[in-house]
């Protein structure tokens, strides 16, 4: 130990310690303020002091937390249940908001056809798998009033018929399907008439065919279609699609249009089923 404290290390620490004090005394001093015993012992353990109380507040911090876990455990819950409700009401608060907006789409629609009976706003329950022409389940039926061979459509335009009901499901067969002929004419002139009848390649794009229309015909690219309702399964003047091409058919004979659907087959959430209109045929057909 006499060893060390004679050493050229202890003198240089010693000298090292010298001069912070110095410095430290300075740094009071240096604004005429007088350094008492005090003043000097607390300008000399500041830092230890600061470092202290950080330690000390992160420390409060963690046991804090260890004491209070199961506190913090059950508010957190509470606050994960209040936000499952919250989401749940906002859920159910957008489907009642869809669907008054498509009853509110169809009031005019009613306004204009009094004859229409209407059933409620129906969703779409999901599309028939592997069926490339759209057919889809509806999630009313029989019990909603619904029949077989009543006509689906949107505010925009036609989208098909039922052909399966059971108490609360029905299956809608659309227009794109080789099995559903919808007798049809343009908005514009009842006299340039066909049938709308789909195929494989136009379902492909969401679009159905015209077919059987005369040579002689004023149709053009953009014209609507509507149902002609001559055989009482679609009321009359219900919009069925526009016209993207025309064209003739394989023998010639006749000129064929591509049709594009007024409402999108492909993309249904919702659709409203027609149980009665004037002019309804009773029989049970697939055939307008």
């Amino acid at each position: 130990m006499r060893d060390f404290l004679k050493s050229t290390r202890f003198k240089i620490l010693l000298g090292f310690l010298a001069f912070l004090v110095g410095i430290m005394i300075y740094a009071v001093t240096k604004g005429g303020h007088s350094v008492s015993g005090a003043s000097f012992i607390n300008t000399i353990t500041k830092p230890f002091r600061a470092a202290s109380n950080g330690i000390s507040m992160k420390m409060e911090g963690t046991v804090d937390k260890l004491s209070n876990a199961d506190k913090y455990y059950e508010e957190n819950q509470k606050l994960k249940k209040q936000i499952g409700e919250l989401n749940a009401q906002l859920t159910e608060y957008d489907a009642i908001k869809a669907e008054v907006e498509e009853l509110r789409k169809f009031v005019s629609i009613k306004e204009e056809h009094e004859d229409y009976m209407l059933s409620q706003p129906c969703g779409v329950l999901g599309y028939v798998t592997n069926d490339p022409f759209k057919s889809f389940t509806i999630d009313k039926g029989s019990a909603d009033g619904i029949l077989v061979n009543c006509p689906v459509v949107t505010a925009e335009g036609l989208v098909g018929i039922t052909v399966e009901v059971s108490e609360h499901v029905s299956t809608v067969r659309t227009i794109l399907s080789p099995d559903l002929s919808v007798a049809a004419m343009a908005s514009s002139s009842s006299a340039d008439q066909g049938i709308i009848e789909g195929n494989v390649l136009s379902s492909e794009s969401g679009q159905t065919k015209l077919i059987h229309v005369p040579k002689k015909n004023k149709l053009k690219r953009g014209d609507l279609m509507i149902t002609t309702g001559t055989s009482g399964l679609f009321p009359k003047d219900y919009p069925i699609g526009t016209i993207l091409d025309i064209g003739f058919d394989s023998n010639g004979l006749s000129v064929c249009a591509d049709i594009q659907p007024c409402a999108d087959v492909t993309r249904l959430t919702s659709v409203i089923v027609i149980t009665d209109f004037s002019g309804k045929k009773e029989e049970d057909k697939d055939e307008d």
